[in-house]
């Protein structure tokens, strides 16, 4: 069952890579919108908050230190995690409140409230880096400029977080049965 479970792990980490580099939009704010959060979601569902928000962190992050994105990096394994670790439990406590467990709708929903994370956690992080990339300290201006600037990739978050919550609709029923079937082979 471990081998298994590190197996998947590595190959949610590696589809995570491949969807987040070699799949890209350039957006005017210097980032890319790409469809590697559907995989960032997937291993959180599947995996769990541990497994799936390593090969969701990692993946991401491995993304952004072959991009040439080094300042990125470190938030990027930070915030893809999190989003991972969010979406399994948001995931399984809205199947329970529907009542409804094979139904789509706890899926995107619990996407749409950890991608929420997402945005929020790139917008705080750049704020930070802009604001001391603009001067070596922070003051009230450079923290002024480093919101300005970063509340511009906001919109570019909301349309790759919608990207990946439509992805995740269109491949979560697909990859359902295969993963059951998966785990009955275990038992």
């Amino acid at each position: 069952m471990q081998l298994r479970k590190l197996i998947l792990t590595a190959l949610f980490t590696a589809l995570t890579f491949v969807a987040t580099f070699f799949i890209k939009v350039p957006t005017p704010t210097m980032g890319y919108i790409h469809p590697g959060d559907a995989f960032v979601l997937l291993a959180g569902i599947f995996l769990g908050p541990l497994y799936g928000g390593f090969a969701a962190g990692f993946g991401s992050m491995l993304s952004d230190l072959a991009g040439g994105y080094l300042l990125y990096a470190p938030a990027t394994f930070i915030i893809k995690a999190a989003v991972a670790a969010l979406v399994h439990p948001a995931l399984f406590r809205l199947k329970k409140l529907s009542g409804r467990p094979n139904h789509l709708l706890p899926v995107v929903s619990g996407s749409i409230l950890s991608e929420i994370l997402m945005i929020l956690g790139y917008f705080v992080y750049e704020i930070f880096l802009l604001a001391f990339t603009a001067t070596s300290s922070l003051t009230n201006a450079s923290l002024s400029s480093g919101i300005a600037a970063a509340a511009s990739g906001i919109p570019f978050n909301v349309i790759q977080a919608a990207f990946g919550v439509v992805l995740v609709a269109v491949l979560y029923p697909v990859l359902l049965p295969l993963w059951k079937k998966n785990q009955a082979t275990v038992s």
